[in-house]
Protein backbone atom coordinates (compact mmCIF):
# COMPACT_ATOMS: atom_id res chain seq x y z
CA UNK A 1 0.00 0.00 0.00
CA UNK A 2 1.46 3.49 -1.13
CA UNK A 3 -0.04 6.54 0.21
CA UNK A 4 0.42 9.69 -2.35
CA UNK A 5 -0.67 13.15 -3.13
CA UNK A 6 -2.10 14.51 -6.29
CA UNK A 7 -1.17 17.99 -7.12
CA UNK A 8 -0.90 19.62 -10.31
CA UNK A 9 0.84 23.07 -12.03
CA UNK A 10 -1.60 24.98 -14.04
CA UNK A 11 -2.99 21.78 -14.90
CA UNK A 12 0.43 19.74 -15.40
CA UNK A 13 -0.84 17.09 -12.87
CA UNK A 14 1.30 14.96 -10.67
CA UNK A 15 1.53 11.70 -8.35
CA UNK A 16 3.49 12.42 -5.30
CA UNK A 17 5.06 9.71 -3.68
CA UNK A 18 7.39 10.20 -0.20
CA UNK A 19 9.95 7.77 -0.13
CA UNK A 20 12.09 9.04 2.45
CA UNK A 21 11.50 6.84 5.37
CA UNK A 22 11.85 3.27 4.19
CA UNK A 23 12.89 4.18 0.31
CA UNK A 24 10.89 3.28 -2.61
CA UNK A 25 12.46 0.70 -5.53
CA UNK A 26 9.48 0.85 -8.05
CA UNK A 27 9.41 -1.09 -11.25
CA UNK A 28 9.14 0.03 -14.51
CA UNK A 29 5.53 -1.91 -14.83
CA UNK A 30 4.91 -0.43 -11.41
CA UNK A 31 5.76 3.44 -12.58
CA UNK A 32 3.53 3.10 -16.04
CA UNK A 33 0.74 1.37 -13.30
CA UNK A 34 0.62 4.09 -11.46
CA UNK A 35 0.37 7.18 -14.46
CA UNK A 36 -2.16 5.23 -16.40
CA UNK A 37 -5.15 7.25 -16.37
CA UNK A 38 -7.43 4.37 -17.17
CA UNK A 39 -5.89 1.57 -14.71
CA UNK A 40 -4.13 3.54 -12.00
CA UNK A 41 -3.80 7.03 -10.46
CA UNK A 42 -3.06 9.07 -13.66
CA UNK A 43 -0.88 11.84 -14.39
CA UNK A 44 1.36 13.70 -16.71
CA UNK A 45 4.76 12.69 -14.30
CA UNK A 46 5.45 10.77 -11.23
CA UNK A 47 7.20 12.27 -8.58
CA UNK A 48 9.05 10.41 -5.65
CA UNK A 49 10.59 12.84 -2.80
CA UNK A 50 14.01 10.92 -1.45
CA UNK A 51 16.62 11.39 0.95
CA UNK A 52 19.37 13.36 -0.45
CA UNK A 53 22.82 10.75 -0.72
CA UNK A 54 24.31 14.02 -0.41
CA UNK A 55 23.61 16.28 1.44
CA UNK A 56 22.01 16.32 4.98
CA UNK A 57 19.40 19.37 4.56
CA UNK A 58 17.96 18.63 1.31
CA UNK A 59 15.82 16.02 -0.18
CA UNK A 60 16.14 14.57 -3.94
CA UNK A 61 13.40 14.76 -6.32
CA UNK A 62 13.16 11.89 -8.98
CA UNK A 63 10.79 12.23 -12.02
CA UNK A 64 9.48 9.66 -14.39
CA UNK A 65 7.60 10.05 -17.21
CA UNK A 66 4.12 8.09 -17.83
CA UNK A 67 6.36 5.56 -19.99
CA UNK A 68 8.40 4.74 -16.87
CA UNK A 69 11.27 6.59 -18.05
CA UNK A 70 13.07 8.97 -15.72
CA UNK A 71 13.21 12.63 -16.52
CA UNK A 72 15.93 15.64 -15.67
CA UNK A 73 13.53 18.39 -15.10
CA UNK A 74 10.09 19.58 -14.34
CA UNK A 75 9.38 22.95 -13.20
CA UNK A 76 5.78 23.03 -12.43
CA UNK A 77 6.35 19.61 -10.34
CA UNK A 78 9.06 21.35 -8.43
CA UNK A 79 6.93 24.03 -7.55
CA UNK A 80 4.44 21.35 -5.79
CA UNK A 81 7.15 19.20 -4.33
CA UNK A 82 8.41 22.66 -2.87
CA UNK A 83 5.07 23.94 -1.90
CA UNK A 84 4.65 19.91 0.07
CA UNK A 85 8.08 20.39 1.92
CA UNK A 86 8.13 23.74 2.79
CA UNK A 87 4.34 23.42 4.33
CA UNK A 88 6.13 20.35 6.36
CA UNK A 89 8.55 22.25 8.12
CA UNK A 90 6.67 25.91 8.16
CA UNK A 91 9.45 27.35 6.29
CA UNK A 92 9.63 29.75 2.90
CA UNK A 93 12.25 28.94 1.29
CA UNK A 94 14.21 25.15 1.00
CA UNK A 95 16.53 23.46 -1.94
CA UNK A 96 15.82 19.94 -4.09
CA UNK A 97 18.38 18.39 -5.36
CA UNK A 98 17.51 16.51 -8.60
CA UNK A 99 19.56 14.69 -11.37
CA UNK A 100 20.54 17.97 -12.58
CA UNK A 101 21.31 19.92 -9.71
CA UNK A 102 19.79 22.07 -6.65
CA UNK A 103 17.32 23.83 -7.00
CA UNK A 104 16.42 26.92 -4.84
CA UNK A 105 12.60 27.53 -4.04
CA UNK A 106 10.90 30.57 -2.30
CA UNK A 107 7.48 30.95 -1.48
CA UNK A 108 5.91 33.96 -2.91
CA UNK A 109 2.42 36.07 -2.19
CA UNK A 110 -0.94 34.29 -4.12
CA UNK A 111 -0.01 30.87 -3.35
CA UNK A 112 2.66 31.30 -5.56
CA UNK A 113 6.38 29.37 -5.60
CA UNK A 114 9.64 30.53 -7.57
CA UNK A 115 12.06 28.25 -8.39
CA UNK A 116 15.65 28.90 -9.65
CA UNK A 117 15.89 26.67 -12.24
CA UNK A 118 19.43 26.98 -13.12
CA UNK A 119 21.95 27.69 -15.89
CA UNK A 120 20.57 27.02 -19.31
CA UNK A 121 22.64 26.36 -22.16
CA UNK A 122 22.75 26.34 -25.94
CA UNK A 123 26.22 24.32 -26.69
CA UNK A 124 24.87 21.39 -28.88
CA UNK A 125 26.48 18.68 -26.40
CA UNK A 126 24.57 19.95 -23.21
CA UNK A 127 21.12 19.79 -25.14
CA UNK A 128 22.18 17.23 -26.34
CA UNK A 129 22.29 17.17 -30.44
CA UNK A 130 23.68 14.16 -32.52
CA UNK A 131 25.77 16.82 -34.32
CA UNK A 132 27.22 20.23 -34.50
CA UNK A 133 25.11 22.87 -35.58
CA UNK A 134 23.93 26.58 -34.86
CA UNK A 135 21.40 26.33 -32.02
CA UNK A 136 19.49 29.37 -32.56
CA UNK A 137 18.75 28.03 -35.72
CA UNK A 138 18.79 24.12 -36.32
CA UNK A 139 18.44 22.86 -39.89
CA UNK A 140 15.11 22.02 -39.63
CA UNK A 141 11.80 22.96 -41.21
CA UNK A 142 11.11 26.27 -38.96
CA UNK A 143 14.74 26.79 -37.90
CA UNK A 144 13.79 25.95 -34.34
CA UNK A 145 15.90 26.92 -31.27
CA UNK A 146 17.60 23.93 -29.41
CA UNK A 147 17.93 24.65 -25.31
CA UNK A 148 19.09 22.95 -22.03
CA UNK A 149 17.23 23.48 -18.87
CA UNK A 150 18.64 20.21 -17.57
CA UNK A 151 16.35 18.99 -20.37
CA UNK A 152 16.42 18.97 -24.11
CA UNK A 153 14.09 21.34 -25.92
CA UNK A 154 12.95 22.61 -29.24
CA UNK A 155 11.37 25.63 -29.56
CA UNK A 156 9.31 26.71 -32.71
CA UNK A 157 8.27 30.19 -32.95
CA UNK A 158 5.03 30.48 -35.48
CA UNK A 159 4.01 33.32 -37.30
CA UNK A 160 0.12 32.95 -38.33
CA UNK A 161 0.49 34.99 -41.33
CA UNK A 162 1.55 34.27 -44.83
CA UNK A 163 4.44 35.66 -47.33
CA UNK A 164 1.80 37.99 -48.46
CA UNK A 165 0.42 39.17 -45.02
CA UNK A 166 -2.49 37.80 -45.32
CA UNK A 167 -4.23 35.80 -42.12
CA UNK A 168 -3.14 32.09 -42.35
CA UNK A 169 -5.41 29.39 -41.64
CA UNK A 170 -5.65 29.95 -37.85
CA UNK A 171 -4.95 33.23 -36.25
CA UNK A 172 -3.18 31.56 -33.30
CA UNK A 173 -2.35 28.88 -30.99
CA UNK A 174 -5.55 29.28 -29.33
CA UNK A 175 -7.09 27.98 -32.63
CA UNK A 176 -4.36 25.35 -33.28
CA UNK A 177 -6.20 21.59 -32.65
CA UNK A 178 -4.45 19.46 -30.71
CA UNK A 179 -4.47 17.03 -33.39
CA UNK A 180 -1.83 19.61 -34.78
CA UNK A 181 0.27 19.50 -32.05
CA UNK A 182 0.23 16.35 -31.42
CA UNK A 183 1.52 15.22 -35.13
CA UNK A 184 4.27 17.92 -35.40
CA UNK A 185 4.93 17.11 -31.71
CA UNK A 186 5.47 13.44 -32.64
CA UNK A 187 7.38 14.22 -35.41
CA UNK A 188 10.41 16.35 -33.72
CA UNK A 189 10.33 14.79 -30.57
CA UNK A 190 12.18 11.58 -32.20
CA UNK A 191 14.05 13.41 -35.28
CA UNK A 192 17.57 12.20 -35.22
CA UNK A 193 19.06 15.06 -34.29
CA UNK A 194 18.24 14.28 -30.83
CA UNK A 195 19.23 11.59 -29.50
CA UNK A 196 17.65 11.47 -26.26
CA UNK A 197 14.45 12.65 -28.06
CA UNK A 198 12.91 16.00 -27.20
CA UNK A 199 9.95 18.49 -25.72
CA UNK A 200 8.82 20.22 -28.78
CA UNK A 201 7.13 23.62 -27.89
CA UNK A 202 5.18 26.01 -30.13
CA UNK A 203 5.23 29.73 -29.91
CA UNK A 204 3.34 33.18 -30.81
CA UNK A 205 4.60 36.37 -29.54
CA UNK A 206 2.26 38.44 -28.33
CA UNK A 207 4.10 41.48 -26.96
CA UNK A 208 7.68 42.27 -25.77
CA UNK A 209 7.12 41.02 -22.36
CA UNK A 210 4.16 38.16 -23.17
CA UNK A 211 4.31 34.87 -25.21
CA UNK A 212 1.53 32.24 -25.99
CA UNK A 213 3.18 28.26 -25.89
CA UNK A 214 1.85 25.38 -26.30
CA UNK A 215 3.87 21.70 -25.86
CA UNK A 216 4.44 18.47 -26.74
CA UNK A 217 6.28 16.89 -23.61
CA UNK A 218 8.69 14.15 -24.84
CA UNK A 219 7.20 10.42 -23.58
CA UNK A 220 3.92 12.27 -22.16
CA UNK A 221 2.29 13.88 -24.98
CA UNK A 222 0.36 17.61 -25.37
CA UNK A 223 0.34 18.86 -21.67
CA UNK A 224 -1.76 21.90 -20.29
CA UNK A 225 1.76 23.31 -18.47
CA UNK A 226 5.09 22.69 -19.11
CA UNK A 227 7.70 24.51 -16.67
CA UNK A 228 10.86 23.30 -17.86
CA UNK A 229 9.65 24.52 -21.56
CA UNK A 230 8.50 27.85 -20.47
CA UNK A 231 12.19 28.20 -19.55
CA UNK A 232 13.47 26.82 -22.72
CA UNK A 233 10.95 29.41 -23.97
CA UNK A 234 11.63 32.33 -22.62
CA UNK A 235 15.29 31.40 -23.40
CA UNK A 236 14.99 31.03 -26.82
CA UNK A 237 13.00 34.28 -27.66
CA UNK A 238 15.22 36.26 -25.82
CA UNK A 239 18.39 34.99 -27.68
CA UNK A 240 16.68 35.38 -30.58
CA UNK A 241 15.78 39.38 -29.64
CA UNK A 242 12.30 39.53 -29.54
CA UNK A 243 11.00 39.85 -26.27
CA UNK A 244 12.34 41.19 -22.87
CA UNK A 245 14.05 39.46 -20.33
CA UNK A 246 10.99 39.04 -17.98
CA UNK A 247 7.95 37.94 -19.54
CA UNK A 248 4.73 36.09 -19.08
CA UNK A 249 4.58 32.61 -20.85
CA UNK A 250 0.65 31.27 -21.01
CA UNK A 251 0.56 28.10 -21.85
CA UNK A 252 -2.87 25.72 -21.93
CA UNK A 253 -3.57 25.84 -18.37
CA UNK A 254 -2.76 29.16 -17.67
CA UNK A 255 0.53 32.14 -17.05
CA UNK A 256 3.92 31.44 -15.18
CA UNK A 257 6.21 34.56 -14.78
CA UNK A 258 9.96 33.95 -16.43
CA UNK A 259 12.91 36.14 -15.73
CA UNK A 260 16.52 35.47 -16.81
CA UNK A 261 18.39 38.27 -15.92
CA UNK A 262 21.16 37.75 -18.04
CA UNK A 263 23.11 35.20 -20.30
CA UNK A 264 25.24 33.59 -17.24
CA UNK A 265 22.50 33.42 -15.34
CA UNK A 266 19.68 31.21 -13.77
CA UNK A 267 16.26 31.45 -15.07
CA UNK A 268 13.30 31.81 -12.62
CA UNK A 269 10.22 30.72 -12.72
CA UNK A 270 6.96 31.10 -10.89
CA UNK A 271 3.63 30.29 -10.68
CA UNK A 272 1.00 28.68 -8.57
CA UNK A 273 0.64 24.85 -7.03
CA UNK A 274 -2.67 22.85 -6.50
CA UNK A 275 -3.22 20.06 -4.35
CA UNK A 276 -5.91 17.70 -5.43
CA UNK A 277 -6.42 14.79 -3.11
CA UNK A 278 -4.79 12.40 -1.09
CA UNK A 279 -4.93 8.74 -1.53
CA UNK A 280 -3.57 5.23 -1.09
CA UNK A 281 -2.70 2.91 -3.72
CA UNK A 282 -2.42 -0.91 -3.64
CA UNK A 283 -0.59 -3.18 -6.64
CA UNK A 284 -3.55 -5.94 -7.80
CA UNK A 285 -1.04 -9.11 -7.70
Amino acid sequence: MLNFKKMHGLGNDFVILDGRENGLSLSLEQRRFISDRKRGVGCDQLIVIERSQNFSETNFMRIYNPDGSEAEACGNATRCVADLLMREDNIDNIVIETVVGNLNCWREAEKRIRVEMGIPSLKWRDIPLSKEVDTLSLPLEEEPVAVSIGNPHCVFFIEFKDASGAQARYGGLDDWPDEEVEKQGKRFETDPLFPNKTNVEFVQVIAPDHVRMRVWERAAGITQACGSGACAVAVAAIKRGLTERKMTVSLDGGDLMIDWPSDDAPVYMTGPVTYVFDGVLSFNG
